[in-house]
């Protein structure tokens, strides 16, 4: 079974992937969205969501960011089928074990996200930072350095995009987060964009579809 806000944002981003690239390709979301709503397995779902990428080479800029959302999925419909401490068993701790190289941190504002719509309240950067994720906790330190370079240029959220994206093309290539600073922070300044502030938005991008894509996943799951 396929959430509602999942389904939403993984059309979305496939939408806005296929707007900016001028591409599509017949078929890709009705299979994956076929692997999403498949009774298999968890495992067996991650590999029917591979097959589609497999099957489909022009989306697989897209392969991780859909296995965040299909992680998300798992948590917000699968997981209630299961036993109550199903997430604390073996059984789960080897799955963990098996995807520990999956998906983005883009899982992280995903949660966030979802914590915000639970609780009624509007997400902020800082909020994110320092309630969510702990940063500033001695023993979330892990954390405090992925996300050091939005630590230290939350001002940005106050800026344009073209100044979010400057800053952004600085970022070190091998840092966790240097292809999710721009939609991420983008995101916190404007998390409801006119379609005139979107297309300012990918105009500004050093990477017009995958920004689209995860700019447009984020606003969707966020929509009320």
């Amino acid at each position: 079974m396929m959430d509602a806000r999942i389904e939403k944002a993984l059309t979305a981003a496939i939408s806005a992937f296929d707007r900016v690239n001028e591409t599509g390709e017949n078929g890709f979301q009705t299979h994956l969205f076929a692997a999403f709503n498949s009774n298999e397995g968890y495992m067996q779902k991650v590999d029917l969501l591979d097959e589609c990428f497999d099957s489909s080479p022009s989306y697989e800029d897209l392969r991780e960011i859909a296995f965040d959302l299909l992680l998300m999925n798992f948590f917000a419909a699968d997981v209630e089928k299961l036993e109550e401490d199903y997430l604390e068993s073996e059984e789960w701790e080897d799955i963990e074990e098996q995807t520990i190289d999956r998906g983005t941190e883009l899982l992280n504002l995903l949660l966030y996200l979802r914590e915000c719509i639970d609780e009624e309240i509007e997400p902020e950067l800082g909020d994110f930072l320092k309630e969510f994720l702990l940063v500033d906790e001695d023993e979330f330190q892990d954390e405090h350095r992925i996300y050091e370079p939005m630590i230290a240029n939350q001002i940005l959220v106050e800026s344009s995009y073209k100044e979010i994206s400057r800053v952004a093309g600085k970022l070190n290539e091998e840092q966790e987060l240097a292809a999710l600073f721009y939609p991420i922070m983008s995101f916190f300044a404007e998390q409801n964009p006119s379609e005139s502030q979107f297309a300012e938005y990918v105009k500004a991008s050093t990477d017009p579809s995958m920004d689209a894509a995860i700019y447009a996943l984020a606003i969707a799951y966020n929509k009320k």
